[in-house]
């Protein structure tokens, strides 16, 4: 593949952090990157293969000459930049919620509906593809193989959502009370409505008019989107974790015909970017420990729904700045060089 030129918006938080992580240990062919961030964190050092780059003031004027755009600055600011990104040639691929449900913006998870890109980069296409949300990523990588299989009906998901999911002031709170707790000292809740150390919120994001929070209502929308199963009856319910690393999920399904869990686990073992680890008497299951660092989605615990016909219960766990944030991005980005290599930079 070419060497591109690649930049990172938001490249000084946790998930841009990890996007840069990512490049490198996958040897994405960057022939120059950007590194790009608020005025507050402008001119900072990061580090990318073994050389020290001075990270620049997200400006509108910041992308000329770039072909891929990898943002994570928040949905705020990829609405006002990523247009101009993209009016500047690059195909950007946003990580925040911003686009997602756009009707011409696709939402892409590359081991699911890798076709999907095409929108984007097509002529008259905005050259913008959504990475939807964490939990949604690692719930369909599960979902779609089961789902061409047995055909699904309904999908049940409890999420166990580590604080490195609301970025580095999630992880530093839980760090801080915790040593606070030890230390018999006070505590203090800032990014979190209540303590998160030894406790756990089901909450996450504001509240919607029907009781779900933001949170769940973008693992309903976003999955039916992706699976393009826009009547699949799905419900979450989202909860924040004391884990520093890691989204762990408790999902439930039924499908229209029987599908054994022996059926099932061979099903997964070949599917892409899913490892099966599934051995509960030797106390083998997904957990954070294992997921973290791990850019493949966890699926265990797959056995019979004992209260309905046609279903199955399993626990999944994924890395969620990698595959639920930098790596899927990054992967999207390979996606584009093999598939799409001559929308890089068209308009430059």
């Amino acid at each position: 593949m070419r060497k591109v030129k690649v930049a990172v918006a938001g490249a000084t938080g946790a998930v841009g952090r990890e996007m840069l992580k990512v490049l490198e240990e996958r040897d994405f062919p960057v022939a120059e990157l950007v590194p790009l961030a608020s005025e507050r964190s402008a001119g900072k050092p990061v580090e990318f293969k073994g050389h020290e780059i001075i990270v620049r003031r997200l400006a509108p004027d910041s992308f000329a000459g770039v072909d891929i755009a990898l943002f994570s600055p928040g949905a705020t600011v990829s609405r006002e930049f990523a247009p101009h990104a993209a009016r500047a040639g690059a195909v950007v691929v946003d990580n925040s919620s911003a686009f997602r449900m756009d009707a011409d913006v696709p939402l892409v998870v590359p081991e699911v509906n890798p076709k999907a890109v095409e929108l984007a980069v097509r002529p008259g296409g905005r050259r913008i593809i959504a990475n939807p949300n964490c939990s949604t990523i690692q719930l369909v990588v599960v979902l779609k193989p089961l789902h061409d299989a047995a055909q699904l009906d309904r999908v049940i998901v409890s999420t166990y959502q580590s604080v490195s999911g609301a970025g580095q002031k999630g992880i530093d709170e839980l760090e801080k009370q915790s040593r606070a707790l030890f230390n018999m000292g006070e505590i203090k809740a800032s990014k979190f409505p209540h303590r998160i150390a030894f406790n756990l919120l089901p909450e996450i994001g504001p509240a919607t008019p029907n009781g779900y929070t933001e949170e769940e209502m973008k693992m309903v929308n976003e999955s039916r989107k992706i699976l393009e199963l826009p009547d699949l009856r799905i419900s979450a319910t989202c909860v924040r974790v004391p884990v520093f690393y890691c989204h762990s999920e408790a999902v439930n399904l039924t499908f229209r015909r029987d599908l054994p869990p022996d059926e099932a686990r061979e099903i997964l073992r070949r599917a892409r970017g899913v490892k099966v680890v599934d051995d509960l008497s030797q106390h083998v299951y997904p957990m954070p420990l294992l997921g973290a660092g791990d850019d493949d989605t966890l699926v265990g615990r797959i056995r019979r729904d004992l209260a309905q016909e046609r279903g199955l219960s399993l626990f999944v766990v994924s890395d969620n700045l990698r595959k639920g944030a930098a790596t899927n991005a990054v992967q999207i980005a390979e996606l584009l060089l093999s598939d799409y290599p001559g929308a890089l930079g068209a308009l430059n």
